[in-house]
């Protein structure tokens, strides 16, 4: 697997959902012949191994005996900003059936106005005596969040979007009402009256393309965060044999904070770090050392200087697309970068022969997060956070260069095995 910008838009299209990242990964990590562990069993060993808990997936090569390595991890998440399906979905408002939707993590509302909305996810259905989590997606345009007529606003020049009323999506017109839980699950094959669960959301079906008159850009949904774990994958799989451990972490949450039993401010990372050392015949105490001497490279998307609103970004750090990987440090700890950390990234640019950039937000807006920090606070493990530049960032549809996808994992690729 070599790292493309058309690789990535065929994971993007393959993955809607978090559920669906954590699938495309694993099938990927299968054909390179890594073995998937139930949290609840005994670990081998060594070898090359990954978990996953709902939508978050953990890999690991152990090689054929785990030694004393500390770790070198790449972070990210598989979550993005998106409007899912509310719990009673089903609504009827002056003739028309409607979809309660909400908006998940920080999504630009408007963006979403006006596009043909697919839906994905993940139902939880009876299966004998116990639950089956089936995986969705319905790729056929049967949600659209209609825009406003120009002439029925109060400001022609602005429309402010109340996330309760104005994101409910249209599937139907007159006519009996109809259970949209009830639909999606005979999509897949399910009784409706087995359901007993559901986590849905829906997707852009617009695929995901090369663009720009010379294909230099990528114009996709969700590249924050499914560029970095495109990138993260690709460097996971073609990384040489190493004094380091190298381990790809991938995390669901993050838009929301990060706080569930599977997020990046869980104990899932921690506790498979420590059981990779106990299976390996280490104790606690291996476990701690071996702490000490690893890294984390929290990698997320980062903030390109727009070209329509360059006053928005700090003068003194403006970032190119196509311009190489993005090392983001921010003070007052919005991302967990510090000189130790940089200075190992920046390392990785060089042997990989690809430029650095390096970005800080300006001091007068508030910075968004990463899960770098909750990672160092968490596991006690110096992270670095570092980005591929991108425009348009939580709208349904992003752009990045095409040229960062490559350079970007060769980056990762050389955090993983420095020297």
């Amino acid at each position: 697997m070599a790292a493309t910008a058309q690789g990535l838009c065929e994971f993007i299209d393959a993955s809607p959902s978090p559920f669906h990242v954590c699938a495309t990964v694993a099938s990927r990590l299968r054909s390179a012949g890594y073995t998937e562990l139930a949290e609840a069993d005994e670990w081998p060993r060594a070898g090359k191994f990954f978990i996953v808990r709902a939508g978050s997936l953990v890999a690991w090569d152990s090689g054929d005996d785990a030694g004393d390595r500390p770790f070198r991890v790449i972070g990210g998440h598989t979550d993005s900003p998106n409007l899912r399906v509310k719990q009673h979905p089903d609504r009827e408002v002056v003739g028309w059936q409607v979809i309660a939707l909400e908006p998940y993590g920080g999504a630009w509302l408007n963006s979403w106005l006006d596009r043909d909305l697919g839906v994905s996810g993940r139902l939880s259905v009876r299966d004998g005596a116990g639950i089956a989590h089936r995986l969705v997606r319905i790729d056929e345009p049967i949600l659209r969040v209609p825009q406003l007529a120009i002439h029925l606003a109060e400001d022609r020049k602005s429309l402010t979007l109340d996330p309760q009323r104005h994101v409910n999506a249209v599937w139907g017109a007159g006519g009996a009402s109809r259970s949209f839980l009830g639909y999606v699950a005979e999509q897949i094959g399910a009784d409706p009256g087995d359901v007993l669960g559901a986590d849905l959301m829906t997707h852009d079906l617009t695929p995901s393309r090369l663009s720009g008159a010379a294909d230099e850009f990528v114009s996709a949904p969700r590249l924050d965060n499914q560029a970095s774990c495109y990138a993260g994958l690709d460097a996971f799989l073609e990384v040489a044999s190493t004094g380091y451990l190298p381990v790809l972490a991938l995390f669901d949450h993050e838009e929301v904070g990060s706080t569930s039993d599977h997020g990046a401010d869980s104990e899932l990372l921690l506790t498979t770090l420590e059981r990779i050392v106990l299976a390996g015949g280490g104790g606690r105490a291996d476990f701690l050392r071996r702490i000490s001497g690893s890294m984390v490279a929290s990698a997320d998307m980062a903030h390109a200087t727009h070209p329509n609103y360059p006053e928005r970004h700090e003068p003194g750090h403006l970032i190119a697309i196509n311009g190489g990987p993005v090392l983001k440090v921010h003070p007052n700890l919005r991302y967990a970068t510090d000189g130790r950390t940089a200075a190992a990234f920046a390392l990785a640019c060089r042997q990989a022969g690809v430029p650095l950039q390096r970005y800080e937000h300006r001091a007068d807006l508030p910075c968004g997060s990463t899960i770098g920090p909750m990672t160092a606070a968490r596991t006690g493990i110096p992270t670095v956070d570092v980005g591929a530049p991108q425009l348009a960032m939580h709208s349904a549809r992003e752009l990045m260069g095409a040229n960062d996808v490559a350079a970007y994992a060769a980056a990762l690729r050389a955090f993983l095995s420095p020297g």
